[in-house]
């Protein structure tokens, strides 16, 4: 079996917010104790509600912010420290598609300026093979070169955000995060961008990163899926099995929200209360307040993320295989 193209190993970090201008400075865990493994070809869907530490995760991974403690391994080796050659020779392996495409791109520039830029900053062929380039990009996002001579603001949602794709894949990464990529765009439009990312996948043999809390596109995408709370993976496990069958309350909850054929939304499971302040984790599981299953010892035991059956892994004491992993 091949070695995974992406390893993240235990990361955290955590940011100082002051309350007030007087107020005591608090640790915010954004991210705490991630563990994820992407194989090559994969797509790895990472969902949760906003502030859950899911577009955090993928600064980390791509080497756009540092941890505070763990590792991101790519290709087998650790990421390099930001800014030498080593790490700008990895970054070219690996790129970021972000939420809003006209904030991705300059204004002031046409796209087609843009899409060549990744190819400058790293020397990537001749003058004359950057041109090539940039007009296969366009072909392979399914736009033409007339769309390249206009300016951002001159397309459609749908049209910059394949700009934003075009340019990621400019230097031939093994490795997109896709942040957020249609949550921007109108459902029609999303539906197509989804449908030409996934064809680009399969054409370069891409593995993406894939976040957003929108699970009907995420289930559409992804592999395997892997669900954060409060910064931390309480279930993760192959697209197909988690939808069919969601063991953690909180997954449970997300799945019966999503619209799906056939099923009826009498049985959607709604949660009490809002997410907790990040600065002021309940103890134990942090998902308990809101739980409608918690027991005492949840309230003070943070559970282990342990597998429960085939590749499926769970982080809660109510569920059989996690709760006999924690009991040992």
């Amino acid at each position: 079996m091949s070695p995974p193209l992406v390893e993240v190993s235990a990361v955290s970090r955590s940011y100082a917010m002051r309350s007030g201008m007087f107020g005591r400075s608090t640790a915010v865990h954004a991210v705490d104790g991630v563990s994820l493994t992407i194989a090559k070809g994969e797509t790895l869907g990472l969902v949760g509600e906003s502030g859950s530490g899911k577009s955090t995760t993928g600064r980390i991974v791509l080497g756009l912010e540092p941890p505070d403690g763990g590792e991101v391994r790519f290709q087998g080796k650790p990421m390099a420290a930001p800014g030498t050659a080593a790490w700008r020779a990895q970054r070219a392996r690996m790129q970021m598609i972000f939420q809003d495409p006209l904030g991705a791109l300059d204004r002031r520039l046409p796209v087609a300026t843009q899409i060549r830029e990744p190819l400058d900053i790293h020397g990537l062929g001749t003058p004359a093979e950057r041109e090539d380039r940039v007009r296969e990009l366009l072909r392979a996002v399914e736009l033409t070169p007339a769309h390249g001579a206009r300016y951002p603001g001159a397309l459609s949602g749908g049209q910059r955000q394949r700009i934003v794709l075009a340019r990621a894949l400019a230097t031939k990464p093994n490795f997109l995060v896709c942040d957020e990529p249609v949550s921007a765009l109108d459902v029609s439009i999303q539906a197509q961008v989804v449908n030409l990312l996934a064809d680009l996948q399969a054409q370069l043999s891409l593995t993406l990163l894939f976040i957003s809390h929108d699970l009907r596109v995420v289930r559409q995408i992804s592999t395997v899926v892997a669900v954060m709370y409060l910064g931390r993976i309480v279930e993760i496990g192959s697209a197909d099995d988690l939808f069919a069958r969601p063991e953690h309350p909180y997954t449970q909850a997300l799945v019966s929200a999503s619209p799906a054929p056939g099923r009826r939304s009498a049985g959607r499971i709604v949660l009490s209360g809002d997410p907790p302040n990040p600065a002021a984790r309940p103890s134990g599981c942090a998902f308990h307040p809101r739980c409608p299953r918690a027991i005492a010892r949840c309230a003070s035991e943070v559970p282990a993320l342990a597998a429960v059956g085939g590749n499926r892994q769970v982080a809660c004491h109510l569920v059989a295989g996690a709760a006999t992993r924690d009991a040992a």
